[in-house]
């Protein structure tokens, strides 16, 4: 690795006018080197600017940004002196993006091979008959399975894991020296997301090209990158080697983000920082993160502490950095208390299957037997009042379909789901009643997508009451004051638009909608996988408060397993559609388990630079389940051989409601769980 940085960003500040005409900076006073081979990772907090960072590093800004001071150079060349052809020439060259929402940067209308045909006459010297052989071989490099077959493919015909392959190819077009990487992984399911860290990790060794990694997740930070930079309010707050970042932080901040995430091995909710980010312009005099440090001094308020060397070799920006290690790294949260099996259902799946393709009018009409291909089978599930049900699998498993289904906005196909003492519910949500609209409510992933643009706060949150209340006046008034007050917002957000508020807000927000009409069970669809760690802890905490205030029932989806465990009373693993596994969350993360969750839990990460997560071969894309047999049957580790493939395997039951649905016995299956080295076959 030369000592000549690729990227070389040195004092660069970035801010914009204000309302007021001051001057507020998002980016103060930064240096940032990136040699060639070196991976290094930005992290931090939803608006600490690390992709304002990374996009500076490309010479772009997002409208009403502008330079104040500073130079921001690739391979010596400065990037805000260039014109845009010769940026052209270089971004998507010898200098590459991948974004984070791949299927958002993909053309929708155009096939694979087109849009990668497109990159190669850019930011190549092959000719036309060139194209398609380095097309090719590019979808080989990414390791997507038969890329004469992903050529001819369009977008949506691919999977969440394959558009990120596409994009990663479509950077790697230029031969790029340095990629950045914008939350790459971010939405993906865990074992995607490892396959497609451990891609990375390969496509550097082999290229030796730089990388500069932007992501609030610390365990795909710690599998990536060689150098971690900690942002806080716009500046730099800690610098070292992952080692160093990861495992002894000298900052309050970075050991504040290591106790926010929730683990594997610890079943408790994460410990969510107090307060949040002073807004751009409003750091003060001394240390941005005073207000929410365990270990502040006079001197952090009066005085901007330094960058330099501290303890252990790291540069850290802390006063007081000899004394960090007074503050837990680990989580200190609580216990979310146990749901009492014993109480009255609240709800009740039964044979339930579900369908997305339309039964014809033909077949309606003449009473033909219904054959359309079900997403989901044969789901059968029973809650108590009170329980948390947590939902996991990978992209397309049919946790978000059980879902819609339950609120009304997916009719089944089959089967029937009961709803506490008031019987069977309507399929259709505009058949039922205005007190089971009421009692049911959804918290979707994407506050965006569900919060009125144009509606205030205020706005939004009197809608419900309004319709299930009818309240009115000051009485309308207070009760918005008061979810805000839950939600830990505050009556100054009623005036205020969606536009106006952070992600985590935002998604504050949406669960006060949810209950200000004081549902019975919600529905939580990937709630927090957008949000930064800090705020997706405060939003756990949240949950678990109102839960035990109100004694909800919660399904909650999510493909952060430790997310689930923390939060979850029990777990139902999904495959295909198809139920594997469920039982008390702490039995289902414990072996023996269904060599589904094995492969699942397999795949987790770790914010340590020395765990190696658990792959199994690179994952393997199925359009659909197998007609017979085991759906895991074409990627079980496990797999015993033809009993596999015709026949589907039995549930085998435990006293405790842990049940797995598999043909090798449970004691067999822990002895094998228990092996250091994979077991080519056992008897049934």
């Amino acid at each position: 690795m030369t000592d000549t940085p690729i990227i070389d960003i040195r004092d660069i500040s970035i801010g914009f006018t204000g309302l007021s005409g001051a001057t507020l900076p998002v980016l103060r006073n930064i240096d940032l080197m990136v040699r060639p081979g070196e991976s290094v990772g930005l992290v931090g907090e939803s608006g600490s600017g690390k992709s304002t960072l990374a996009l500076a590093a490309m010479g772009y800004l997002k409208r009403g940004l502008r330079v104040l001071n500073g130079t921001c150079h690739f391979e010596g060349q400065d990037m805000f002196g260039l014109d845009r052809p010769q940026l052209e020439h270089i971004r998507g060259g010898k200098l590459g993006l991948v974004p984070q929402n791949s299927g958002q940067s993909l053309t929708p209308t155009l096939r694979i091979g087109a849009q990668l045909t497109e990159a190669l006459r850019l930011h190549s010297a092959l000719s036309d008959s060139e194209y398609r052989d380095r097309v090719l071989q590019l979808l080989a490099q990414v390791r997507l399975p038969d890329p004469e077959a992903i050529y001819t493919r369009f977008p949506h015909e691919l999977s969440g894991g394959q558009q990120q392959r596409v994009a990663i190819a479509m950077a790697l077009a230029g031969e790029p020296d340095a990629l950045l990487l914008d939350e790459p992984t971010t939405g993906l399911d865990v074992t995607t997301q490892a396959h497609i860290l451990e891609l990375l990790r390969d496509l550097a060794a082999e290229t030796g090209m730089a990388m500069v990694y932007v992501s609030h997740d610390l365990g795909a930070i710690a599998r990536v990158c060689d150098r971690v930079v900690v942002m806080y309010a716009g500046e730099v707050v800690l610098e070292g080697s992952a080692r160093q970042v990861l495992t002894a932080p000298t900052h309050p901040y970075a050991r504040g983000l290591l106790a926010s995430i929730p683990k594997l091995s610890d079943p408790h909710l994460p410990t969510a920082l107090d307060g949040r980010p002073p807004a751009p312009g409003g750091a003060g005099q001394g240390c941005a993160f005073v207000t929410r440090c365990g270990i502040a001094s006079d001197a952090c308020r009066s005085s901007r502490p330094p960058l330099a060397a501290g303890p252990g070799g790291a540069l850290v920006r802390c006063h007081n950095a000899d004394r960090a290690d007074e503050l837990p790294m680990t989580s200190s949260g609580v216990d979310p208390d146990p749901a009492d099996q014993s109480a009255p259902p609240s709800l009740t799946l039964k044979d339930l299957s579900i369908s997305y393709a339309k039964q014809g009018l033909l077949d309606k009409i003449l009473g033909r037997e219904d054959q359309r291909p079900v997403t989901v089978d044969d789901i059968s599930i029973t809650m108590a009042r009170g329980e948390t049900l947590g939902l996991v699998g990978e992209s397309g498993s049919g946790k978000s379909t059980i879902l819609k289904s339950i609120a009304g906005l997916l009719p089944p196909a089959g089967g029937e789901i009961t709803f506490g003492d008031g019987g069977r519910l309507p399929q259709e949500v505009e058949r039922r009643a205005s007190d089971q609209l009421r009692r049911i409510q959804m918290i979707f992933q994407n506050p965006d997508d569900s919060l009125n643009p144009r509606h205030t706060i205020g706005e939004i949150l009197e809608q419900p009451l309004k319709l299930y209340f009818g309240l009115k006046g000051s009485a309308l008034r207070d009760r918005c004051v008061a979810l805000l007050d839950r939600v830990r917002l505050g009556a100054h957000y009623m005036d205020r638009l969606p536009s106006q508020l952070s992600g985590g807000e935002k998604q504050r927000v949406a669960v006060a909608r949810a209950f200000a009409a004081e549902p019975d069970l919600v529905l939580c669809d990937e709630v927090t996988s957008a949000l930064d760690v800090s705020v997706q802890a405060a939003v756990l905490d949240l949950l678990n408060e109102l839960k035990q205030e109100q004694g909800t029932t919660y399904v909650f989806v999510s493909h952060d397993l430790a997310v689930v465990r923390a939060l979850s009373d029990r777990v139902a693993v999904l495959y295909q559609g198809r139920l594997c596994e469920i039982g008390p969350s702490a039995d289902v993360y414990a072996l023996p388990s269904h060599p589904y969750t094995e492969v699942l839990l397999g795949a987790v990460l770790e914010p340590d630079p020395d765990y190696v997560p658990n792959l199994t071969a690179d994952d393997v894309i199925e359009q659909a389940p197998p007609t017979k047999g085991c759906p895991f049957q074409r990627r079980c580790p496990r797999k015993l051989g033809s009993i596999c493939d015709s026949q589907m395997p039995p549930w085998h039951q435990q006293p405790n409601g842990h049940a797995v649905r598999c043909h090798i016995a449970l004691p067999d299956l822990l002895q094998l769980q228990n092996m250091a080295n994979p077991v080519e076959s056992i008897s049934a």
